[in-house]
């Protein structure tokens, strides 16, 4: 018995002398792919909010007033920039945040287009894996700055991460591959996939510009679809997180077929295909690569 009460308050004293477990960082992300790359780089030690969620459209989000709470109690706020979330900067100054805001796409090797007679900057860097990787090592270094006693465990995960992406980028390659150069155009929803185009030579055709706020002419809707007949592009695309209507009207006019969904700027819900930026990466190859075979 009394070896027993000895034990015990042993434990307590233990116990009591252990050190307190870490604090959790809190960090807000604007969308979904964003969070997604926070988290696999925060582990537990990293609690992510993303301010648009599953199936959200950054481009046209509007804030609300939980949002800026949120802000205001974070310890980073991560963005993907260049022009992606117009609504964060407005936000950022109405939560009264100061802390560290980390622009996860600092260092990447831009895309751009024409649009509206003004040279635009596509801000869809993700589409590449290999940009992904740069997002990683942003945010790597974010997390250890505002948290030097985790750096250890956010270099780790970091590493492994890029190890599973750089095996992404050379996945999707052997699969575009397998697609003979002819076949592989593609009828989506909005100018957002010209990283992954250029990545991995696709040509994506899209009634809608970079931002899903553009709005098709009736004259340019009408070369589009000149255009997809004289090319032959068969398969056409929704995006998860836009109104299908008008690439559906398209689809008709030129005979192009359904491919699918892409997630192309939002993860699915956790139950859905597309739960992490990995999984929507190869989901999106797979649904590519298996409609532009099948015509």
């Amino acid at each position: 018995m009394i070896a027993r009460c000895l034990l015990a308050a042993f434990a307590v004293i233990l116990t009591l002398a252990a050190p307190a477990s870490a604090k959790t960082l809190e960090a807000v992300a604007s969308f979904t792919i964003l969070a997604d790359v926070v988290h696999q780089v925060g582990g537990e030690r990293v609690r992510v909010a993303s301010l648009v969620g599953p199936n959200g459209d950054p481009h046209a989000y509007e804030p609300t007033p939980d949002d800026a709470r949120r802000l205001k109690a974070a310890d980073l706020v991560v963005v993907s920039g260049l022009g992606l979330e117009g609504w964060m900067d407005r936000l950022i100054t109405a939560s009264g945040y100061r802390g560290k805001i980390v622009v996860a796409t600092t260092g990447i090797h831009t895309q751009s287009m024409q649009e509206d007679g003004k040279r635009i900057t596509d801000p869809h860097a993700w589409n590449s894996a290999l940009n992904g990787i740069v997002y990683v090592k942003n945010i790597v270094q974010a997390l250890c700055a505002v948290d030097p006693d985790g750096a250890t465990i956010y270099r780790a995960n970091g590493e492994r991460y890029i190890h599973e992406l750089q095996e992404l980028d050379i996945y999707t390659r052997q699969q575009i591959a397998s697609v003979p150069p002819a076949r592989r155009k593609v009828l989506t929803s909005h100018d957002a996939l010209s990283y992954f185009g250029a990545a991995y030579g696709v040509t994506f055709l899209a009634p809608l510009g970079i931002s899903t706020e553009s709005e098709a002419s009736a004259q340019g809707v009408a070369k589009l679809i000149r255009q997809i007949k004289a090319e032959q592009v068969k398969a056409y695309f929704f995006e998860n997180s836009n109104d299908p209507r008008l690439v559906r009207q398209i689809a008709n006019a030129t005979g192009a077929e359904p491919g699918g969904s892409l997630y192309v700027e939002a993860l699915s819900p956790p139950d859905g295909p597309a739960p992490t930026y990995a999984a929507l990466f190869r989901y999106n190859v797979d649904a590519l690569v298996a409609a532009m075979k099948k015509h």
